[in-house]
């Protein structure tokens, strides 16, 4: 038999954080939707209290060193994922250290090709230096997928600025006959992750945004404003498409066990980061929205203390709408918006802090707004991670 309970809680809880401290093995399933990099000290700080997050992240980035990957072998981005295992990883377990290093460590731009491969090759001999200070199995382990990676390169692939850590599980993919899970499963042993790691969806594909003027611009790396100018227009609606080349738009499903992780999740958490490229765009597969409204649980969105190039135009309230359109649409019998979205946290200081109308509507919604203290006190666009965890902690 299963209950829903409602119940009351203080935000935060002294004794249910003291709690998840002493027992982080036993933490609640807090449950992100993101990518990028916006989450790190999030991350870093959470798994003090829990070793159960969830970390559904998008793998459709298609600038920076993921950019020749996916060219070369055709398969999703690995870049961010990557970055969320290492923001998870126990830094005290012996032997982390050195595996991150290697992970973030890039190779350099300037070099011509020869020095490149010349450092290649001796990362895939074990004899680099940061290859040799690992311990075994791990070492082992990672020179076969870096090798496995080495003897697939075409000949034209450029290793400038290259990410070892990407290309370690690149590698990991390749022997893996293309699947992501189980090379993710094998590093979060590895390094102890404490948490689960998933890519949304496991299908190669890009994202592709319309903007308001009716220009379709095809590219994560064209829509977030960091590798690029940032767009000129405020963005329509966004789209998942099989290529770069040109507009093709494709539906994707989420596999069960994705669904699983969202239903049963304590909290769900829609975080800071860019909006449509790290947040909105994992609404887009279907079952997403369904998998959310089936689960009970407490879902918090936070929105952006500081500028996003993404946002162009849009208030707090049209973010909300916006993963209301995106998550509703996915639903057969459709439910509230409550069922979707049931707490909205921002920082009480904000300038565009809702007004009375707004708030009134989302009442009339079901979605109620925490305004509590965030943010840093030295830097009032960035929120606050150690003041963060504490209010996810005491929702689960």
């Amino acid at each position: 038999m299963q209950l829903n309970v409602q119940k009351s809680v203080r935000i935060p809880d002294p004794a249910r954080i003291t709690l998840f401290q002493k027992c982080p093995e036993l933490g609640p399933k807090i449950l992100f939707f993101s990518g990028g990099s916006a989450l790190k000290k999030l991350c870093q700080e959470l798994i003090h209290y829990t070793h159960n997050s969830i970390h559904i992240i998008t793998p459709f980035d298609s600038g920076g060193s993921s950019a020749p990957l996916r060219i070369a072998f055709g398969m999703p981005a690995v870049g961010d994922i990557r970055n969320r295992l290492m923001a998870l990883a126990d830094q005290t377990f012996q032997g982390n250290p050195e595996v991150y290093d290697l992970f973030a460590h890039r190779l350099p731009k300037q070099a011509n090709p020869q020095e490149l491969h010349r450092m290649m090759e001796a990362i895939v001999s074990g004899n680099h230096s940061l290859i040799s200070r690992i311990a075994h199995p791990m070492r082992k382990i990672i020179r076969h997928h870096i090798n496995v990676f080495y003897r697939n390169m075409p000949e034209s692939f450029d290793l400038k600025g290259a990410s070892i850590g990407n290309l370690v599980l690149t590698g990991g993919y390749l022997s893996y006959d293309l699947h992501l899970d189980p090379v993710i499963y094998i590093y979060s042993k590895l390094v102890q992750v404490r948490g689960t790691v998933r890519p949304v969806v496991n299908t190669p594909l890009h994202m592709a945004a319309e903007l308001q003027t009716g220009e379709m611009v095809l590219g994560q790396h064209r829509i977030t404003g960091k590798d690029c100018p940032t767009l000129g227009a405020k963005i329509k609606d966004i789209y998942l498409t099989s290529t770069l080349n040109q507009f093709d738009p494709v539906n994707v499903s989420i596999r069960e066990k994705m669904a699983i992780l969202i239903r049963e999740a304590d909290v769900i958490c829609f975080p800071m980061g860019s909006f449509f490229s790290s947040l909105a765009v994992n609404m887009l597969p279907q079952g997403v929205g369904r998998a959310i409204s089936q689960n009970p649980c407490p879902k918090i969105f936070i929105p952006n203390m500081g500028t996003d190039p993404e946002l162009l135009g849009y208030s707090i309230m049209d973010q909300i709408e916006v993963l209301l359109k995106y998550l509703l649409k996915d639903c057969a019998d459709i439910p509230s918006a409550h069922d979707i979205i049931t707490y909205i946290l921002i920082d009480k200081s904000r300038m565009d802090y809702p007004n009375t109308s707004e708030i009134d509507n989302l009442d009339k919604k079901g979605i109620q707004i925490l305004g509590m203290d965030l943010v840093h006190a030295e830097d009032g666009s960035i929120i606050d991670e150690k003041k963060l965890v504490p209010i996810l902690l005491s929702l689960a």
